[in-house]
């Protein structure tokens, strides 16, 4: 207690670099995640991908990162163990985020898509074992992240499946492909901002006080859902009003991609907004407990009011994150496990919200990288198992199930080195 009392300050300090790298984590990583198909696809250029994703992800970050969130990210530790020595709570967050940030910036330099929840959950485990035992962890929630490793590829991959297959029945195996995008695409614009709205609004809005029913959500995505098709289809059938390439020529199939690009661009600028609402709680949780714990003189809360620098520290460390390693992971992600055109990216795209929208309802842990990687993955096997790059698979597969023990294991090293110094 006497050290939080005489080095608080010093403790907040450290505590704060630690978190803002945790979030150039987030943004070297997740954020790439989020950009990967639209660049592989060609939707977006790198540069204008990161122009995009920094534009929006900082708006969510900042804007519905929320004003209370859980200190302890998915109750994976009990705080009440911790009462009477708050100050090893202080030393395991500030090791969590250490760890996490260490893990997730080394991933990103090897092009490894991993995910930052896991990354941060495994540390705050790794160190709560340490220092209070394994009776801290709530064994419970690490088995249902485990099964998430095989249940949300596999959700995302079969309505990417879908999703791809439907598309090129009704518009790509046609005679008259680009009519048939006019007649289909404003259908799937209306699909898209459906599960989008829902996205934002469930996980992204409640944050600035929207706290909408699921009913109520359910109607104002509708509504805005079906302003998007009659627009989407007036502003299609006004730009190839002209446009005489009805066969399967190149010309009808790069019209139709052209279309699909528009839809990709505008999923991304949604899922970058609903991410960084959403994910920055990663970085800021554990960071929010520490400035907490200090200020309260070592009272712990479970969950706790945000301090006014907090959110904008993670939405500018999401940014350098993704300005400085992202390209590496977009690379990984875009073309490196199976070719991408903008209508297999949207699939993808499609299918990674629309499990994040189940996900979300059902309670079911989730990782957004996993589910993206999925989607791709299932893009992919409707075109043949050939078209997959199964190198870059495996090396994927093993850093999931690599990044828990990673976060754990660099926790302990960090918190034992940190409690050695501040002993």
């Amino acid at each position: 207690m006497e050290i939080l009392q005489h080095y608080g300050t010093w403790i907040i300090i450290t505590a704060a670099i630690f978190g803002f790298l945790m979030a150039v984590g987030i943004g070297a990583n997740d954020v790439a995640n989020a950009m990967g198909t639209s660049v592989g696809s060609k939707a977006l250029t790198v540069k204008q991908a990161i122009i995009v994703a920094m534009i929006f992800e900082f708006a969510g970050a900042y804007l519905a990162g929320g004003e209370v969130t859980d200190t302890i990210r998915k109750g994976v530790i009990d705080v009440a163990l911790f009462a009477d020595k708050p100050e090893v709570l202080v030393y395991g967050m500030m090791s969590a985020l250490l760890a996490a940030g260490t893990w997730l910036i080394v991933a990103s330099y090897m092009g490894w898509p991993v995910s930052t929840t896991h990354s941060i959950i495994g540390a705050i485990i790794g160190f709560a074992c340490v220092a209070v035992g394994t009776e801290a962890v709530d064994w419970s929630s690490v088995q249902g992240i485990v099964g998430s490793w095989l249940i949300t590829p596999a959700i995302s991959g079969i309505f990417a499946y879908i999703i791809f297959v439907s598309a090129q029945r009704l518009i790509f195996d046609t005679d008259k492909p680009l009519i048939n995008a006019k007649r289909f695409v404003p259908v799937y614009m209306f699909i898209t901002t459906m599960v989008i709205a829902m996205v934002t609004i469930k996980k992204g809005l409640k944050h600035v006080g929207l706290h909408l029913t699921t009913n109520e959500a359910f109607v104002c995505s509708a509504i805005i859902s079906a302003l998007v098709m009659v627009g989407g289809y007036l502003y299609i059938a006004k730009k190839y009003k002209n446009t005489t390439a009805t066969s399967k020529d190149d010309n009808g199939f790069a019209g139709v991609e052209q279309i699909f690009s528009v839809l990709m661009v505008i999923t991304a600028c949604a899922m970058a907004f609903a991410h960084g609402s959403n994910d920055v709680a990663n970085a800021i949780g554990p960071l929010s407990a520490v400035v907490s714990t200090v200020e309260h003189m070592g009272e712990l809360t479970a969950t706790s009011t945000i301090a006014w620098w907090i959110l904008p520290l993670g939405g500018v460390g999401i940014v350098v994150g993704l300005a400085t390693l992202g390209h590496k992971v977009m690379a990984t992600v875009g073309t490196g496990i199976t070719e991408l055109t903008p209508s297999r990216g949207f699939a993808a795209q499609l299918a990674t919200a629309s499990t994040v929208v189940l996900a979300s309802g059902t309670g079911l842990p989730i990782s957004t990288t996993q589910t993206l990687v999925g989607a791709i993955l299932g893009v992919g096997f409707a075109r043949g198992i050939a078209a997959l790059n199964m190198g870059v698979v495996r090396n994927i597969v093993a850093s999931w199930v690599v990044t828990l023990p990673a976060g754990a294991l660099l926790a302990v090293v960090f918190y034992e080195i940190m409690s050695a110094v501040m002993a």
